[in-house]
């Protein structure tokens, strides 16, 4: 899915897509200079969440672990 800013944001195919537990996901779509922007699919507009590599590699640690 692209948006009003040319970002391609992507989910997890295991996301589903909607009902208990389905369609709730993070969205990932990557920008300029090694960085990553995160979004709440359900609400997607207005906030992203901007990270460098390092940090992003930092947050999926800390959530699978």
């Amino acid at each position: 899915m692209t948006n009003q800013l040319g970002l391609t944001w992507r989910r997890s195919s295991f996301s589903g897509s909607g009902g208990t537990g389905g369609g709730n996901c993070v969205e990932a779509a990557l920008l300029p200079a090694d960085r990553f922007a995160l979004r709440d699919s359900k609400n997607p507009v207005p906030a992203m969440l901007e990270l460098p590599r390092t940090g992003l590699a930092a947050l999926l640690r800390h959530v699978s672990g």
